[in-house]
């Protein structure tokens, strides 16, 4: 199983970045899929999940801080999720990652440990 995390990249505070998160590889059933994100010298956080199950409609959940701010969604086929990056602030420059689980208990799952399938990280800087 492999996630691809891909569009980070540098935009200036108050602008807005696209992150995509492919899946590929062995079928499994990506229940929930999330963002986190690590800054320098900082434990990994999490910013966002959205679930992908048959009887949900793709309930999300955000971290406080970026809520009204970042939308996580994912396509029709569900293979790839998507976050969009809006009014960015300079404590958003971090490391971003896609990351999934199979399992699904009817709680979105915040702690990483949760979460078995991890993309590669893609870059955002957010200068001031």
């Amino acid at each position: 199983v492999q996630l691809q995390a891909s569009g980070g990249g540098l935009a200036q505070a108050g602008g807005s970045l696209r992150l995509s998160c492919a899946t590929s590889g062995r079928m499994v059933r990506h229940y929930v899929m999330g963002w986190f994100r690590q800054a320098p010298g900082q434990e990994r956080e999490f910013v966002a999940a959205i679930t992908s199950v048959p009887w949900s409609g793709g309930d999300t959940i955000y971290q406080d801080s970026v809520k009204g701010r970042f939308t996580i969604s994912r396509d029709g086929a569900e293979s790839t999720v998507y976050l969009l990056l809006n009014s960015l602030k300079p404590e958003d420059t971090a490391v971003y990652y896609c990351a999934s689980t199979e399992s699904f208990s009817g709680i979105i799952p915040k702690r990483r440990e949760l979460y078995q399938f991890w993309g590669q990280g893609t870059q955002v800087t957010v200068s001031s």
